[in-house]
């Protein structure tokens, strides 16, 4: 006992049983009713941020599996299958990582070693954490053995980056996605283990570590023990401010007052409010992230009238934004969101983050300054309408009428619904042709286009037949009965048989897909990229753009929607 004293708090205070896994209840209830039943998949993908307990739930199930007691009714069992796997010390449970070991080499003498029953457990279980980080030919080393595993083994991946798994890896495992912990669940845990820790901190202290954690369990435990060793807590309480210092984060109330500064165009009282700041020892990133919560709380308390009661903000702080925000239009908070998210990728670039800091602020200072977007098209409205009338008024020879003039100069700010469909068809062949088939005359769908074909796989939730339409097929030719492809290596194997399936299934006709050895055209995903890309550039180039960038130089045309 005197040993695990010394323990750090994320290993000491470790789930043993699933009731103490803290926000994670659905994939719980989902993992032991599986279990009860008798209904275990062969592998289980577990996916989240880092912290929320993978590797942790990893170990639960391997326990769950081979208790020799009732796992479930145990509040910590201590027979001799949970104590060694608690100890990663159990012959029949594997724990690798996969950063580690990556290679065909390594899955192949995982392979190997699996074939063998279990030595004493009633389950070979292999846990592979980090399992992205594998090669790709040892992801397609394991898809055999993972599909049809013997009956003692079963696979538990673990990973922070599920989109670099193989979608035929995903495809062959139960997926649990560990959401982050809400922070009132976390402030429920840290309060706890501080009782038993006999540590003395503030309430608004544990806010701060609970937020700073950013749905994290393991990260909240490491800050809470890293305040606990940094302060002599038999002395006095550790407060907010120790917390502040301690992470680096800007007070509150003093951040309040820059932005008050800013929206009034006091470019001194801005600046050295921020040098203050500074002063203090706060960490640009975490300032930056505190300005975006705000802006972020003034635009609730503009669009909702209040704010949630989970976001831990004081009465006399909810006053102070309220005040700040009443007389700040919504486009200048979105304006402002835009500035400050650029300057935190910016950070990564520049070699005195500082600089960039104040330099924000005076580009701040100088926008609040400036016209809002709905007064410049007010204005500009204004100014055709009166172009117009000045026109009519000198009685010209070629009359304009003043609402196709604005109907047209309109059309510069739309899509048309055409540009994004049709990204590929060709010639259909005669409908003599189709092979109809009996089993299925009644299905009678039309699939005039590839688009067609993809929209219609979505209609029908098949997301797999989707995604590699969209990414992993090159078109070559199209027409109705008749699909010619080129693909990339990502492709699922079965591809081809199922899309035939389908295809068969909805139109009740058989469809000849040809893989063919010349290059086709680009993916559906990279043709539709570039026509964005297109209707971005040609709009850049229209006179209302040019006429808002003449307003604001730093502005950045991102997408061009239709107006309804």
């Amino acid at each position: 006992m005197e040993k695990n004293k010394h323990k750090i708090l994320a290993l000491k205070y470790r789930p043993k049983n699933f009731k103490e896994l803290i926000g994670q209840d659905i994939m719980v209830e989902t993992i032991v009713n599986s279990i009860k039943l008798n209904k275990i998949p062969n592998a289980y993908l577990l996916t989240g941020i880092r912290g929320t307990g993978k590797t942790t739930t990893a170990r639960l199930i391997a326990k769950a599996l081979n208790c020799d007691k009732d796992f479930f009714k145990e509040e910590n069992c201590d027979c001799s299958h949970c104590e060694e796997i608690a100890n990663s010390k159990h012959l029949d449970v594997l724990e690798m990582d996969a950063a580690s070991r990556t290679g065909i080499d390594d899955v192949r003498e995982l392979i190997e070693s699996s074939k063998y029953n279990p030595t004493s457990a009633k389950y070979k279980i292999i846990i592979l954490d980090e399992v992205h980080m594998l090669s790709k030919q040892a992801f397609n080393g394991l898809l055999k053995t993972l599909e049809e595993p013997p009956p003692h083994l079963k696979f538990i991946f673990a990973t922070t980056e599920v989109k670099k798994i193989p979608v035929t890896i995903i495809s062959r495992c139960q997926r649990f996605d560990l959401h982050r912990v809400p922070i009132k669940d976390l402030l429920t845990n840290l309060e706890k283990i501080l009782n038993i820790e006999n540590g003395k901190i503030s309430k608004a202290a544990l806010i701060l570590i609970a937020k700073a954690a950013e749905g994290s369990v393991r990260d909240s435990l490491s800050l809470l023990d890293r305040a606990l060793v940094s302060h002599n807590i038999e002395e006095k309480e550790i407060d907010e401010n120790f917390v502040r210092k301690m992470l680096g984060i800007a007070d509150r109330s003093k951040i309040l007052d820059l932005l008050n500064f800013i929206f009034q165009g006091d470019q001194k009282k801005s600046l050295t409010q921020l040098k203050e700041l500074i002063n203090q020892g706060i960490e640009p990133v975490n300032f930056l992230n505190d300005l975006l919560e705000i802006i972020y709380f003034m635009q609730q308390k503009k669009s909702i009238g209040s704010l949630d009661s989970d976001l831990y903000i004081s009465e006399s702080e909810q006053e102070i934004i309220g005040q700040i925000s009443k007389d700040v239009e919504m486009s200048t908070l979105i304006v402002f969101w835009q500035f400050i998210l650029k300057v935190l990728d910016e950070l990564s670039l520049v070699t005195s983050p500082i600089l960039s800091l104040e330099m924000l602020v005076v580009r701040l200072v100088h926008l609040k300054a400036m016209p809002s977007y709905e007064n410049v098209l007010e204005s500009l409205k204004k100014n055709n309408l009166s172009k117009l009338e000045e026109n009519d008024n000198a009685g010209t020879d070629t009359p304009i009428n003043k609402k196709n003039f604005l109907e047209e100069e309109n059309e510069n700010t739309k899509i048309s619904k055409e540009q994004i469909k049709n990204i590929s068809q060709a010639k259909p062949i005669l409908s003599s042709q189709v092979q109809k088939d009996p089993k299925h005359s009644n299905n009678d769908k039309k699939i005039s286009s590839f688009e067609d074909l993809i929209n219609l796989s979505i209609e029908n939730k098949e997301i797999h037949l989707k995604y590699d339409l969209e990414n992993n097929v090159n078109l070559i030719k199209f027409s109705e009965g008749k699909i010619d492809i080129s693909f990339n290596e990502n492709l699922d194997k079965n591809f081809v048989r199922n899309l035939s399936q389908k295809l068969l299934e909805w139109t009740g006709n058989r469809w000849v897909i040809t893989l063919a050895k010349e290059v086709g055209q680009k993916t559906f995903s990279e043709l539709k990229k570039i026509k964005i890309k297109k209707i971005l550039d040609e709009e850049k180039e229209s006179e209302t753009y040019k006429k808002f960038k003449n307003v604001f130089p730093d502005a950045e045309l991102l997408e061009v929607k239709k107006k309804d």
